[in-house]
């Protein structure tokens, strides 16, 4: 990564730019189809439009990013490509940590451990430990996600905080949910950006999302850099976001 000193595309506009952006990193499969290339080829140029992305999201100085890198679903996928998927991670930790540590960048990774072999679990764990007090980018990665066996996990701790008697189950509130879940004190995100031209979700964030803007970009994924991300918070600061009350009134 090089060095980040480019103002803000947004710095002088007149409304506030996203605070949490999510992404749903889609068609690395489909980018190397189109060129004859093996999935494997699509998964590291997807990794290169991870940097591209961590370095914009620093230059225009969002506070949150959070990427969906690997699903609980994923494990359905050939073993093969599986394999792959877990050594470019290993191979992002080891050849980027270092960099994203120097710019600032605080690495949370969410999901479960489950089926996690012991050396990147290792890793994940030093690269949280040593930007755990970095300011510049909270980077949150959705690995081994599902979200709705984050609400189910969140859920089971309330049923069991209730069954010890430390608390009131006619008490519970949404805030206490949201205490549980993997993004514990994460503001929810503005926006959520999905690349290849998909409209759906796919499991990512589902109670985060109930008042995110959804922005679907007909590009893949490996395609995707600064230039997209400016287009997708152009069109984010179009919104009307009224939060299910009614737009304020034009000042006189």
């Amino acid at each position: 990564m090089t060095e980040l000193k480019q103002k803000s595309a947004f710095d002088n506009a007149g409304s506030a730019p996203p605070q949490h952006i999510a992404i749903i990193m889609d068609g690395n499969g489909r980018w190397a189809k189109q060129r004859g290339l093996p999935r494997a080829a699509g998964h590291r140029m997807g990794l290169e439009a991870v940097r591209h992305t961590v370095k914009a999201a620093i230059q225009l100085h969002i506070p949150y990013l959070t990427i969906f890198s690997f699903s609980l679903e994923n494990w359905s996928r050939p073993a093969a490509e599986i394999d792959d998927l877990m050594g470019l991670v290993k191979r992002f930790i080891r050849r980027d940590l270092d960099d994203l540590h120097r710019h600032g960048v605080r690495i949370r990774v969410i999901g479960e451990t489950t089926n996690i072999d012991a050396e990147l679990l290792a890793l994940i764990e030093d690269a949280q430990v040593m930007t755990r007090n970095n300011t510049a980018l909270n980077l949150l990665i959705a690995f081994n996600y599902g979200a709705r066996a984050e609400i189910t996990k969140a859920a089971r701790k309330l049923a069991a905080r209730v069954a010890n008697g430390e608390l009131d189950a006619s008490r519970i509130g949404p805030e206490d949910l949201e205490a549980e879940l993997d993004t514990a004190g994460v503001p929810d995100p503005d926006l959520l950006i999905r690349t290849s031209g998909e409209l759906r979700l796919s499991n990512f964030l589902l109670w985060q999302c109930a008042y995110t803007e959804l922005v679907f970009l007909d590009v893949f994924w490996p395609d995707f850099g600064r230039k997209q991300l400016e287009q997708a918070i152009a069109e984010f600061r179009t919104r009307d976001r009224r939060f299910g009350g009614l737009t304020a009134p034009s000042a006189p």
